[in-house]
C-alpha cells in the first residue's frame, strides 16, 4: 500500500510584540486585559511630552525668555545705583559683581515655577488635561517632562540674564567653580520646577498660582541673601535664613563665580550643601511623585 501523504504542517503566522495568539490559534486584535503593550520607559512618549513643552514657551519667548532677562537686569542697574558705590566691596569684589550670580539664579528658578506651574494649571482650567492624562505615560514620566521643560527654559533664561549682565559696567563674570555654577544652578532649577508642579496639582484657578508666587516665591528669593550677606543680620534672621533653601541655592551658585560664600568659612560648607540639596531635591520629587499618582485633583 502506497504510503499515505502527509499534510504539510501550517506555516505559524509572524508575530510581534502587540499581538498573542489564543488557545483557538486565532490572533486577537488587542493583548489580554491588563498585559502592557509599552514596557520600561515610554522614551517617544517622554521626548514627546518634553518637546511639547519647550515649544510652548518658545512660540512666547519674548515673554519667557527675554522679557525676564531685561526684568533681571533691572534690578541689577536700581540695586548698584542706590546701594552700590565704586568702593564698596562685599565677600572680596564690588557691589555689581556681588549682586550679578544672586540675580541669575534667582531668575532661573523664578522662570522654572513659572514654566512647571502653568502646565497642568492650564489644562484644568481649559479643559485639556485630558490630553496629558490620556497618552500611556506613567505618572514619573509625567513629572519627569514637565519638570525638564522647566529646567530647559530656567538654563535658558540664565544664559540671557548672563549674556545681558556680562555689558553691564564693573560687572565680572569669571568662574572660580563651574562645578557649582551648574551643580547649584541645576538643584536651584528642578527644585523650584517641582514646587511649580505641585502648585499647578494644587491650584484650581490662576489666582492660587498667583498666590504661591507673590506670597511665597517672591519672598524666599528676595530675603535669601541675594543683595546681601547674612553676616550682617541679626543672629535671629541669620538663624532664618539658614532654614531658606534658596539661600543654599543662592550662595553655592555664587561661589562658583567668586569663590567665596556666606554658607560657611571653608569650601567643605559648600559641598556639604550641595549635597545637601540634591538629597532634599530626590526627598521631594518622591512627594512631588506621589501626590501626582494619587491623583489629588487631577482625576478624582
Amino acid at each position: 500500500m502506497a504510503d499515505q501523504v502527509q499534510p504539510a504542517a501550517p506555516t505559524p503566522e509572524p508575530s510581534d510584540g502587540a499581538f498573542t495568539r489564543d488557545d483557538t490559534g486565532r490572533t486577537p486584535r488587542f493583548p489580554p486585559q491588563g498585559q502592557p503593550v509599552i514596557t520600561g520607559i515610554n522614551r517617544v512618549g517622554l521626548w514627546s511630552l518634553y518637546v511639547k513643552e519647550v515649544r510652548r514657551f518658545l512660540k512666547v519667548q519674548t515673554q519667557t525668555i527675554w522679557a525676564p532677562a531685561v526684568t533681571t537686569l533691572l534690578f541689577l542697574v536700581i540695586f548698584t545705583v542706590a546701594l552700590g558705590r565704586s568702593d564698596r566691596e562685599i565677600l572680596g569684589v564690588n557691589f555689581a559683581t556681588f549682586v550679578a550670580p544672586g540675580l541669575i539664579v534667582m531668575g532661573m528658578m523664578q522662570n522654572a515655577f513659572a514654566n512647571s506651574s502653568f502646565s497642568l494649571l492650564a489644562g484644568k482650567i481649559q479643559g485639556t488635561i485630558i490630553d496629558l492624562l490620556m497618552p500611556p505615560l506613567s505618572d514619573g514620566e509625567l513629572m519627569a517632562g514637565i519638570t525638564a521643560a522647566a529646567v530647559t527654559r530656567a538654563v535658558m533664561v540664565g544664559f540671557a540674564v548672563a549674556i545681558a549682565m556680562a555689558f553691564y559696567p564693573g560687572v565680572d563674570l569669571s568662574l572660580a567653580h563651574p562645578w557649582a555654577v551648574a551643580w547649584f544652578g541645576l538643584m536651584g532649577a528642578i527644585m523650584l520646577s517641582l514646587m511649580g508642579l505641585l502648585a499647578s496639582i494644587w491650584a484650581e484657578k490662576f489666582d492660587h498660582n498667583a498666590a504661591i508666587t507673590n506670597f511665597v516665591i517672591a519672598p524666599l528669593s528676595l530675603l535669601s541673601g541675594t543683595f546681601y550677606v547674612i553676616d550682617n543680620l541679626a543672629p535671629l534672621f541669620q538663624a532664618i535664613s539658614r532654614v531658606n533653601p534658596f539661600f543654599y541655592v543662592i550662595s553655592g551658585f555664587r561661589f562658583g563665580f567668586l569663590g567665596e560664600s556666606d554658607i560657611g568659612n571653608t569650601n567643605q560648607a559648600v559641598i556639604h550643601s550641595a549635597i545637601g540639596l540634591g538629597i532634599a531635591n530626590a526627598a521631594f520629587a518622591y512627594l512631588v511623585y506621589r501626590v501626582l499618582k494619587s491623583g489629588w485633583k487631577i482625576r478624582s
